[in-house]
């Protein structure tokens, strides 16, 4: 499955893509709590900086600009989803546990990734326009893998035959329950785990595929 990251498309003044890629990660630590407590337009560039132990200047040599980090929060989370759905279709045995399996591992990136997400949808009008492009871009192509383990269910007889329509709206089902538990984890969280709502979750979609 081809990925990519943000790592090769932002201006850098280093060299070696290892260390562009850990001081990405850096940046996009600190910088997360800080938009969410603050705000994006409300934080600066020095103040995140200072969380990720870095210098304003030294920072500057992996970005450049703020809207550079909330990209890079943005594709944090897409290149997060691919690894783990990619190591759940190799590990899935056949049939339609293996898209429970996606599901499963899908789920449980947007619980790690919980905060991450949240800043994406509060603040995504905040990119570029060419940067809102990619990531809508990388949305579709996350939506794309479900429709990828779909046809392959639907191939080897596993599922009933899906038309392209439904398949896609069952796809985007997927995405978006996972994206639930996000927004409304501050009440599902009282009621159900996270293996519990990836249960319920799990029958409901294989229900309807």
């Amino acid at each position: 499955m081809e990925q990519r990251h943000a790592t090769k498309e932002i201006p850098t003044q280093i060299k070696n893509p290892e260390l562009v890629e850990q001081r990405h990660h850096q940046i996009v630590d600190a910088a997360v709590p800080l938009f969410i407590n603050q705000g994006f337009h409300k934080t600066t560039t020095r103040q995140i900086a200072r969380s990720a132990g870095i210098s304003i200047g030294s920072l500057y040599e992996y970005i450049a600009s703020k809207e550079d980090i909330l990209y890079l929060v943005c594709d944090a989370i897409h290149a997060e989803v691919e690894r783990g759905v990619s190591e759940a279709m190799a590990r899935a045995s056949d049939g339609r546990s293996s898209l429970a399996e996606v599901i499963r591992e899908y789920f449980l990136v947007c619980n790690r990734m919980n905060d991450h997400i949240l800043l994406i949808y509060q603040e995504t009008q905040s990119l570029p326009p060419q940067w809102r492009k990619k990531v809508l871009e990388n949305e579709v192509r996350i939506t794309g893998i479900f429709m990828e383990v779909l046809e392959r269910l639907i191939s080897s007889g596993d599922l009933p035959h899906l038309s392209d329509r439904s398949m896609e709206l069952i796809a985007h089902n997927i995405s978006v329950l996972g994206h639930m538990w996000t927004f409304r984890r501050w009440f599902l969280a009282r009621h159900y785990s996270i293996e519990d709502y990836i249960e319920l979750q799990t029958e409901f979609i294989l229900g309807i595929s």
